[in-house]
């Protein structure tokens, strides 16, 4: 572990390869899983303004779900999450051609909102955990992405330079910079022992 302003980041961050190979997994992030994308209460706002704009890009079960539920919900631990469709995929999930994708990112691709999605997806497979004075940022394994792994370490690229743009967007461009520095030495500092 090591620390960047008021976040302490895992070497795995550093140490494990990563890039999203949706052709073989299919996004099956959006639809495996127990509980709905993590949000913090910002965010859950962010979805309640944007919801008009990103209503038309969603499949009908979707919609279904979150006029039922709300745009987001509060999960059994307590936290905001995404809302589910009866239970399993995201209820902003959408498919096409035989993928998982996202009804949020795609009203932010086609210009109808200026908000990507919830920060949680755009840093996965990074997962932050808040604490009172610091963030946690840490590598999450999840066995749907061996092969976003095995793409990773054929490419050599690392989880932090995959997410690049995510941890801008959530830290800030100084400390992506910080970032980078520290993984130039913790790289030196590895091959010399």
């Amino acid at each position: 572990m090591f620390q960047i302003g008021k976040t302490i980041v895992s070497e795995e961050v550093l140490e494990k390869e990563f890039v999203c190979n949706l052709s073989a997994c299919k996004g099956q992030c959006c639809i495996d899983g127990d509980a709905g994308a993590p949000l913090d209460e910002e965010e859950t706002k962010v979805l309640d303004e944007i919801f008009d704009q990103v209503k038309p890009f969603m499949r009908p079960e979707g919609v279904k779900a979150i006029e039922k539920q709300g745009t987001s919900v509060i999960g059994e631990d307590g936290e905001y999450e995404t809302p589910l469709i009866n239970g399993g995929e995201c209820a902003y999930v959408i498919f096409e051609n035989g993928m998982a994708l996202c009804a949020i990112e795609k009203a932010y691709i086609k210009g109808k909102t200026n908000w990507k999605k919830p920060i949680s997806c755009h840093l996965y497979p990074i997962r932050i955990k808040e604490f009172s004075s610091f963030s946690a940022v840490n590598y999450h394994k999840w066995h749907i992405c061996s092969d976003a792994c095995k793409l990773g370490k054929e490419l050599e690229v690392p989880v932090y330079k995959f997410l690049k743009d995510p941890l801008t967007r959530k830290f800030g461009t100084d400390w992506y910079s910080e970032l980078e520095e520290v993984a130039r030495e913790y790289t030196r500092h590895k091959g010399a022992n």
